[in-house]
């Protein structure tokens, strides 16, 4: 079967740049949207002149030129979108309801991937505020691209390992500690990290699949669902000392909060529903989804304790 051309949106960013390099390593055509008002952003324009040598294709395209997005969606079979979750509620969810439109209007795509790849939205109606706005955008993304009958994969990714491996588990650091760790309540609901170039593989090898047309991509590896003490126990191992722990309950963690900026509070609150409801972990997998690692067995994904030997 050939494989399918691949647009990816947001291709210079965390997650964006490992999309592009897994869709080029599985054999696909690349395109790489690029902004005309990129402006002086020399580290931008290497990446992408870098994705240009590995064989990938830049297509000039703009958000703010609603024709040139049209021009683009035609180019490919499926569209992937990676733009920043930046948590402001007028920026990410205006530019995918407007690529939504163009997918729409161009009429030729076979799959969309929108920008999600986190907590599964369509289960986080309860969320607290002020966190919950990025749940409420996903859903009323997924609203629009199902009205508009354009066919789709979700990925639900969990846990960007970068970010909560790093830190520990532990908010605002990315750097795991050798002395002393802040146990979120009392460090034991459980969570599920996944290497984000997994993520990026996971998400292209869905992208002809027809076992996920239509369906929630779960990635859920076995070995990465674990309680931040077990994260804590896995660190402690590898550095060959135990650290000092100190707990942080759950009225305190909220208190901790009300000073915070908007954007802060949003992610802080997606940090309570993971490390205190466990909120990843408390539900099966529906006939609506599918999970990564039973559709793709033969992919080595990273364990929590090979990604954690990287910072010794």
């Amino acid at each position: 079967m050939e494989k399918s051309k691949v647009l990816i949106i947001g291709g210079t960013g965390y997650l964006g740049k490992r999309l592009v390099k897994a869709s080029l390593a599985q054999g696909h055509q690349t395109y790489v949207l690029h902004r005309t008002e990129i402006g002086v952003d020399i580290e931008k324009v290497q990446m992408l002149l870098s994705f240009k040598e590995q064989g990938a294709h830049l297509v000039s395209g703009s958000f703010n030129d609603y024709q040139s997005l049209v021009s683009a969606v035609k180019l490919v079979d499926v569209v992937i979108c990676a733009i920043s979750g930046v948590h402001i509620r007028s920026h990410q969810i205006l530019l995918q309801l407007k690529l939504v439109d163009a997918i729409k209007e161009a009429g030729n795509v076979k799959r969309f991937l929108p920008s999600e790849f986190g907590t599964d939205p369509a289960r986080m109606e309860n969320a607290m505020e002020p966190g919950r706005v990025t749940f409420d955008d996903k859903m009323v993304v997924r609203k629009a691209i199902q009205d508009a009958k354009i066919p789709f994969t979700y990925v639900s990714a969990n846990c960007f390992a970068g970010y909560f491996l790093g830190g520990l588990c532990q908010p605002g650091s990315i750097l795991p500690s050798r002395d002393h760790v802040v146990l979120l309540g009392d460090g034991n609901q459980k969570a599920i990290y996944v290497d984000e170039d997994d993520i990026a593989t996971y998400t292209i090898k869905t992208i002809d699949d027809p076992r996920t047309l239509n369906r929630t991509l779960y990635i859920r590896p076995f070995k990465n669902i674990l309680s931040q003490r077990e994260v804590v126990r896995i660190w402690e191992k590898l550095i060959g000392s135990d650290l000092n722990k100190s707990s942080l309950p759950k009225e305190e963690f909220l208190a901790s909060m009300k000073g915070q900026s908007y954007e802060e509070q949003v992610g802080l609150t997606h940090y309570y529903h993971v490390c205190y409801e466990g909120c990843l972990t408390n539900f099966e997998i529906g006939n609506d989804g599918g999970e990564a690692t039973a559709l793709y067995p033969d992919f080595q994904y990273t364990t929590v304790h090979e990604y954690l030997k990287r910072y010794l």
